[in-house]
């Protein structure tokens, strides 16, 4: 990422807030449905993967050298296991929104299921009334209900998405409107854990990137794809190195 090798360049788009929210802001989901992928404790970042970051990127090699110990999903541990539509509707909600906002709303979301995210086919059966009055807009709203029908249909499901490849689940997502490539692209770290996911639309991380290398601009959205293409294979593991600078900086 330095600046004289390449050209100029300016977690979710809300800001650093919305790559934490998890830890902080999901609830329970209904014990009864399957979870995309089993939870385990999260360990040190693959050494192979960290080495590869380090020669490919003088940036990433500052970050990886400060943090020998590095667990790049720690945070997920303070989750509860969330199926693919529960992590959806935790996506779904905390688009362009605060920790805080999206706490509120899923909390209000919760308490018209017997303190859990609902099933697709409860919340289908709620209706969007319920929605609208746990806080989510018309549009939100809209987004939920068409990805339960699908659920509920069998056009998605945790095993269909586990199976696909990740420009397959970008595809069959984004075909719901109001998902974009940035939901689509949390979805695959934080339910599948993909390692090679780039979050290229987060205001975030584009600021951590321009701090980072000293640029006089925020990077653009093809900017950001460009200057992450050294970190093939592994820029989910990129990205979980620039998000940890971001919060150590207190920004």
């Amino acid at each position: 990422m330095n600046k004289a090798d390449r050209k100029p360049v300016g977690i979710v788009g809300a800001g650093p807030e919305q790559a934490v929210a998890p830890a902080a802001a999901v609830p329970t989901n209904s014990g009864s449905r399957g979870h995309v992928a089993g939870r385990q404790k999260a360990g040190v970042a693959d050494s192979k993967a960290r080495e590869f970051l380090r020669n490919a990127d003088p940036v990433l090699a500052r970050l990886i050298v400060a943090h020998p110990d590095f667990h790049p999903r720690a945070w997920i541990e303070d989750l509860p296991e969330l199926d693919a539509f529960g992590t959806l509707v935790f996506q779904v909600a905390g688009q362009q929104l605060s920790v805080r906002a999206t706490r509120a709303i899923l909390s209000r979301l919760q308490q018209s299921f017997d303190g859990r995210l609902p099933s697709p086919a409860e919340l289908l059966a709620a209706g969007p009334q319920v929605l609208r009055a746990s806080g989510l807009s018309r549009r939100k709203g809209a987004t939920l209900i068409a990805l339960a029908e699908r659920f509920v249909d069998g056009r998605l499901s945790d095993d269909a998405l586990g199976d696909m490849t990740d420009d397959e689940i970008e595809a069959a997502l984004t075909e719901v409107s109001g998902i974009g490539p940035w939901t689509a692209h949390g979805f695959l770290i934080l339910a599948l854990d993909r390692p090679d996911v780039l979050l290229f639309g987060d205001l975030a991380l584009r600021r951590t990137v321009q701090r980072l290398c000293g640029l006089d601009h925020l990077p653009t959205e093809g900017e950001m794809v460009e200057v992450a293409e050294p970190w093939r294979p592994y820029r989910s593991l990129a990205v979980s190195y620039l998000f940890a600078s971001e919060f150590e900086e207190g920004r």
